[in-house]
């Protein structure tokens, strides 16, 4: 991950912030994306109804 990626993600991270851990918004932010992939996949109709 490019430094200045992780320098931006810090800033959110620690007491009185939104993350608790570099690790939690990671995580946080690949399952906002995924849902957002499966939104433009069901438009699209690419998502079936059993995934």
């Amino acid at each position: 991950m490019p430094a200045e990626l992780l320098d931006d993600l810090k800033i959110h991270v620690g007491d009185e912030k939104k993350f608790v851990s570099v690790a939690d918004a990671i995580r946080t932010a690949c399952r906002k994306m995924l849902d957002q992939l499966d939104v433009i996949d069901s438009r699209h109709g690419r998502i079936r109804g059993d995934e």
